[in-house]
């Protein structure tokens, strides 16, 4: 026997650790993937008179309009208020993810691995 031992054994010890690493983040990221789908986002504009609530998959669950916001002459404003509380939760679900994402990889950037 060469002098240290086995050449490949040391390495391979490590890759088994790291396979063993990468499948538990594979299990709690799909944990948290389907935790995240079962979370809401509210955003709410206008002073109050537009709530949307989104879904972690990033569907609309639910909107609600003030009355007082209906106006037939400003349509517009309705709209323009619609969009921004909708995007403003779609961005605090987005956030949320990539929160938790940076949690379980510790911060590592993977590129898009993920």
């Amino acid at each position: 026997m060469a002098k240290g031992g086995f050449r490949g054994m040391p390495g391979g010890m490590n890759q088994m650790a790291m396979m063993k690493q990468a499948q538990k983040m594979q299990q709690e990221m799909l944990r948290m993937q389907e935790e995240m789908e079962n979370k809401t986002y509210s955003a709410t504009t206008g002073g109050g008179m537009v709530t949307a609530t989104v879904s972690g998959k990033h569907e609309v669950k639910e909107l609600t309009i003030n009355p007082e916001a209906v106006d037939p002459d400003d349509v517009e404003m309705l709209q323009d208020m619609i969009i921004a509380a909708v995007n403003e939760a779609m961005r605090a679900a987005e956030t949320d993810s990539a929160n938790n994402m940076s949690r379980l990889t510790g911060g590592l950037n993977l590129g898009g691995l993920f």
